[in-house]
């Protein structure tokens, strides 16, 4: 079995040319503007209103920050309703906020939050349900808009994964009252580091404005209590080149998506999670389930041979947040209250996929998963 020569790594920043970059910092340099919403973070930011066709828009410096303070701009209390199955960020954020979560168990096609499940889990404590529209698979939003209309609860995603997504003709952000991106160097889209919100109450625009900037108001003037969440113009310079270069990468994602399907779908055991395409998809990963029984060896023993053979993919999420130490006595992180989580930690795998792949290295990755099956020994 051929082994690749050069390292097949998970995952790769999209970056621009950087003669297009340095262009950017030279108005930056030549402005004396470096931060506190400068001329560049002003035109990043309606650059991406247009780019994700939504009304209310606010930059920040990372995704985990902009959760924080858009769960603070909402004024929740008590319990928040969420998935065990996502990134420590989303449930940290609760945690910054006094919020309790409840662990609700999650669909077994796309991952996501059961919405079957949320309804038996609300009490007269809970004040929101957090979403995560996991890999890209958009959450069954419908389903949970109807659950919190109902109850008079707020919906808020995290939308770290669904950048450039449109879900039944309408844009992933316009769902909810608030969905976080993030524009992490791993993220399709970046600016290095750096995240948005997106929200239904316009209100929320002089809040989050405030919450980001210490609560000041006016240089004399300190409204509340806030911290420092600002994108800076070095980040919003990054990212108006890489906004540019989205489009084409997409296509090329597309095209390894491709290749991938077709070859890993002849392989008993193997799942593949992410299926959307066209705006339905953000091309932010590319996910596997190992099915141990059909496919012959485990996970987590495929993730450790594919290194062997110069591959590197993630177990992605892994482990549960329900399993973090300060959360698994709660009663909703109990094994037999998240059963389907349980067994799906254990089985997932997000393989290498950005545009830079190569053909030939997308067959060499899948020939090694077929040479490793249990059908090839």
């Amino acid at each position: 079995m051929e082994i690749p020569n050069q390292p097949i790594m998970v995952t790769r920043p999209l970056l621009p040319d950087l003669s297009s970059v340095n262009c950017q910092l030279k108005d930056v340099w030549d402005s004396k503007w470096i931060t506190n919403n400068g001329p560049k973070s002003k035109e990043l930011l309606q650059e991406l209103k247009n780019y994700l066709s939504v009304k209310h828009f606010s930059l920040f410096n990372n995704g985990t920050l902009a959760l924080i303070l858009g769960l603070k701009a909402l004024k929740l209390e008590g319990e928040v309703i969420t998935t065990p199955f996502t990134f420590p960020a989303t449930v940290e954020a609760l945690d910054w906020n006094g919020l309790t979560p409840v662990f609700c168990d999650i669909d077994t096609e796309t991952l996501n939050i059961d919405a079957n499940k949320i309804e038996s889990l609300i009490t007269d404590r809970t004040s929101a349900i957090l979403g995560v529209h996991v890999f890209g698979n958009p959450c069954n939003v419908n389903k949970i808009q109807q659950i919190a209309d109902k109850y008079n609860l707020k919906v808020i995603y995290d939308g770290a994964h669904v950048f450039g997504t449109y879900l039944n003709g309408k844009p992933i952000g316009e769902h909810g009252d608030m969905t976080m991106f993030s524009f992490h160097a791993t993220k399709l889209f970046n600016t290095i580091e750096g995240g948005a919100l997106t929200f239904k109450n316009e209100i929320l625009n002089e809040r989050l404005d405030l919450l980001k900037n210490f609560g000041i108001d006016k240089p004399d003037t300190v409204e509340l209590s806030g911290l420092n969440a600002k994108l800076n113009e070095v980040q919003a310079a990054m990212g108006l080149e890489v906004l540019k270069i989205v489009t084409d990468e997409k296509k090329k994602r597309y095209r390894i998506k491709e290749l991938y399907e077709l070859l890993l779908g002849e392989i008993p055991g193997i799942r593949i999670l992410t299926k959307h395409k066209e705006e339905q998809s953000s091309y932010q990963y590319f996910v596997i389930e190992v099915d141990e029984e059909e496919y012959g060896i485990s996970r987590n023993e495929l993730h450790e041979k594919l290194k062997e053979f110069n591959v590197y993919t993630r177990k992605y999420f892994y482990p549960l947040c329900s399993d973090f130490k300060w959360y698994k006595n709660f009663p909703s992180a109990q094994k037999e209250n998240l059963p389907v989580a349980n067994k799906k930690v254990n089985q997932v795998l997000a393989m290498p996929f950005y545009g830079d792949l190569t053909n030939e290295e997308v067959e060499q990755i899948c020939s090694i998963i077929k040479y490793l099956s249990k059908g090839s020994r």
